[in-house]
């Protein structure tokens, strides 16, 4: 099953930024992506930032872990908790 092919390669102790979870613009709006662009990265979850950071205001979604004064990322088992349905 494709599904456990996704969450045996996010689960671990790894950190995931935003645009690993949710997907980069690019990916969600379709368009080609030029060669020499950044990386583009498909989403797991597909939802916007907004709906994301609502979800994680709310408790749906895990808490971030400040990475320095402007970055945060997330838990790679907790957000493969949230794609199985499991909270931890």
């Amino acid at each position: 099953m494709q599904e456990n092919g996704i969450l045996s390669n996010i689960e671990g102790d790894s950190i995931l930024r935003l645009n690993q979870i949710i997907g980069s613009k690019a990916a969600q709006q379709g368009k080609k992506i030029k060669a020499d662009a950044k990386i583009v990265y498909a989403p797991l979850l597909p939802i916007s930032k907004s709906t994301w950071y609502a979800g994680v205001k709310n408790g749906r979604y895990p808490q971030p872990i400040k990475l320095g004064q402007r970055s945060v990322g997330w838990r790679a088992s907790d957000i493969a908790a949230v794609i199985r349905g499991t909270q931890s």
